[in-house]
């Protein structure tokens, strides 16, 4: 799959010209929607079908300075997923080099709130996932 790009905007900088560290964060989510939109799964579908998918972790670590103008490839992938909760690692690149790396953690919930099964009320969700995370996938 090909990944995101995103073109570092001047007001994503400091003083300094380097991209300020809260930046990555919301780069993270940009290619997360990308990728479920890649494969299948966007957010409005999601949420058409009464699933909600909150953020309950965050990480990043940062590696190199990311600055104006360049394009930062981001590559997400599923590494985790329990049938309720799922992990997102990204590894986020300037040509060859790796400017930060991080995951999201995310469960399920209906649009009440409440935790779902994601096997039990969405099995064709849960194989998108499963599918995701078998070491066969990455083949």
């Amino acid at each position: 799959m090909e990944p995101y790009v995103h073109k570092v905007q001047y007001y994503e900088t400091d003083k300094m010209g380097i991209v300020h560290h809260s930046n990555y964060i919301r780069w993270m989510e940009e290619a997360r929607i990308d990728f479920l939109e890649r494969m299948g799964w966007p957010y409005d579908r999601l949420e058409n079908e009464g699933i909600i998918s909150p953020v309950i972790g965050v990480d990043c670590k940062y590696k190199a300075n990311s600055l104006f103008p360049d394009r930062i490839e981001i590559v997400a992938s599923v590494v985790e997923y329990t049938g309720v909760k799922f992990k997102i690692q990204y590894i986020m690149t300037k040509g060859e080099t790796v400017v930060a790396e991080g995951h999201t953690e995310h469960c399920l919930v209906s649009l009440d709130g409440k935790i779902l099964r994601i096997k039990k009320h969405y099995p064709e969700l849960h194989q998108f996932f499963v599918q995701l995370t078998t070491p066969e996938s990455f083949l």
